[in-house]
């Protein structure tokens, strides 16, 4: 059995994160779903990003636009992903139906640039869920305190909802609570919570590249406490998930939401996103090695996934090892490593990441339309 199959018998969910219309058309989506078990897609600007302007995947649908006269691209650009979101969803709604509408979903994220809006992106996430019109679509929305009125209102309406850029426990309790909020608000409204999924998207590796940073600049200027530090260096990132996992268990174990349950509505799961390491001391599979466990997703890079699929190793391992994960997390705030400032700072650079990277998206759009539009030759903008 392949190593990524293994871990759907563990109870953990293998997505990809990753889109390119070539992944699409030449079936190499289709074999991944059949031969490693893959059970969900997720996507972002950067990704998009990469996928357009670093191939010729689509060039001939950019000469079709050009040739009808459109040349907005950000038009351009949300009908290629809207195509590319659907072929993809279709091509997992066979896992969506086995599932009973646990997995097979594919991921599209409303514009960075409303995160801290939430009417917006209740409007965004409508227009997107009604343009793609397919069941198993998630809409991508980010974490941010802003944005909690818009996933309650958005579960509640029947939208599937993957709330992105989480990094902190706290944050992560607030979402899933306006996540059962919005449960509670559809099933008094009469809808069916059997139809409904969420996934709450944990960021991993983020979280150690920045305290690692801070611990080694301490350790540089003579630390007394150096060991200490030393000690908690690629630790605190596996530590604050598995943690946040015990916050899952707890809040969908209460009365009220066993009470939802009855009636079919799904636990929103955690996904562990940003599993690539971003050291290269550490080893390539680690932030999927540690945190296997039942009711998860792993959203994985290609090249994370090919790595594990040679030799990660599949074992229950998001509930070893708690008590160590306590005292790390207590360590880390006794040597002053301000881990909740470093979660805050993550959030407000993810969001401008994501706002640079579509950006620099409908800028390649933009350039391959004029290059169409002057008979110049489109070749990749980047490797």
């Amino acid at each position: 059995m392949s190593h990524l199959k293994q871990l759907s018998s563990l109870g953990q969910s293998v997505w990809l994160d990753f889109i390119r219309r070539k992944l699409l058309s030449s079936g190499e989506l289709a074999r991944l779903i059949a031969d490693d078990g893959l059970r969900g897609l997720t996507s972002n600007p950067a990704i998009f990003e990469k996928a357009i302007g670093g191939s010729n995947d689509y060039d001939a649908a950019l000469e079709t636009f050009v040739d009808l006269g459109i040349h907005d691209p950000r038009q351009i650009f949300e009908a290629l992903a809207v195509t590319d979101i659907q072929h993809a969803a279709d091509l997992f709604l066979g896992v969506y139906h086995e599932s009973q509408a646990t997995d097979g979903y594919v991921s599209l994220e409303v514009s960075p640039q409303l995160a801290n809006d939430a009417s917006a992106t209740i409007n965004e996430a409508r227009r997107l869920w009604a343009a793609v019109n397919r069941p198993n679509l998630m809409i991508k929305v980010p974490g941010t305190a802003s944005s909690l009125a818009a996933i309650r209102r958005l579960i509640g309406e029947g939208i599937n909802v993957n709330v992105t850029l989480l990094f902190s426990r706290s944050a992560y309790r607030e979402v899933a609570r306006a996540y059962i909020d919005g449960i509670a608000d559809l099933i008094k409204q009469g809808g069916d919570p059997r139809r409904v999924a969420s996934v709450a998207s944990f960021f991993i590796s983020r979280i150690d590249a920045q305290v690692d940073a801070e611990i080694e600049a301490r350790i540089a200027g003579g630390d007394p406490d150096a060991a200490g530090l030393q000690a908690l260096t690629g630790k605190l990132a596996i530590a604050n998930a598995k943690l946040a996992y015990l916050d899952y268990l707890e809040l969908f174990s209460s009365d009220r939401w066993e009470a939802m349950a009855a009636q079919g509505a799904q636990t929103q799961r955690l996904l562990w996103a940003s599993t690539g390491t971003k050291n290269p001391s550490y080893r390539d599979t680690l932030y999927v090695d540690e945190l296997i466990g039942e009711h998860t997703v792993n959203t994985m890079p290609p090249a994370t996934m090919d790595a594990f699929r040679d030799h990660g190793a599949a074992a229950d391992t998001l509930g070893d090892r708690i008590e160590q994960a306590r005292e790390q997390i207590k360590a880390a705030a006794k040597l002053a490593i301000p881990l909740e400032a470093i979660t805050d700072r993550l959030v407000r650079e993810g969001i401008k990441q994501f706002e640079d990277a579509d950006a620099k998206l409908i800028a390649a759009v933009q350039a391959k339309v004029d290059a169409i539009r002057s008979g110049k030759s489109t070749e990749p903008l980047h490797g």
